[in-house]
């Protein structure tokens, strides 16, 4: 019997963007549970180790989350199987360098270079908007985010712009 969510993740069962060989090890870094889907994400483990070659193996990838050097979308990530999804700002303090994920024509994520001005926001889907307690409306986006009181012409599957420093809605684009 099963006790609770599995723990481990075969290399041939990982996911095809994240292009592992088969022939380095058995295993794949299992993305921890967080705001981006198993098949929609990437753990941050093969971000730096894979993507950015910033460390030779795993270990060396957790002295570098340990320093707290790792912003993701502004927040300090210490867990090297965090997983950064579409959109997500990841940020190098040490470095002063910004990514954002984002897919190529193939459907892999693209490490994408950006400035510190535009690491100041991200763009976001809206997946669902309700009305919750005491009638005020909440909406919810790709990444989880639960946001109070959006504009009323905000309608779902429309694209909003977060400030990543306060979390609220700067700009948005109708889905047409």
């Amino acid at each position: 019997m099963a006790r609770g969510p599995k723990k481990h993740l075969k290399r041939v069962a990982a996911p095809k963007h994240w292009m592992l060989d088969k022939l380095t090890g058995v295993f794949a870094p299992r993305p921890s549970t967080g705001p981006h889907k198993l098949r929609e994400c990437l753990p941050l483990i093969i971000f730096l180790r894979n993507r950015l070659k910033y460390a030779l193996t795993g270990d060396k990838v957790k002295k570098i989350c340990m320093q707290r050097f790792i912003k993701i979308d502004g927040k300090v990530r210490t867990d090297i199987t965090y997983p950064a999804g579409f959109m997500d700002v990841i940020s190098i303090d040490k470095t002063a360098e910004n990514f954002r994920l984002i897919y190529d024509t193939k459907g892999r994520f693209a490490v994408h270079r950006i400035t510190p001005e535009e690491a100041k926001y991200k763009l976001c889907k809206v997946r669902k908007i309700f009305v919750g307690t005491k009638g005020i409306p909440h909406l919810v986006t790709h990444d989880a985010r639960t946001i109070r009181y959006p504009d009323p012409l905000i309608k779902v599957n429309d694209t909003i712009q977060i400030d990543l420093d306060t979390g609220k809605i700067t700009d948005f684009i109708k889905f047409d």
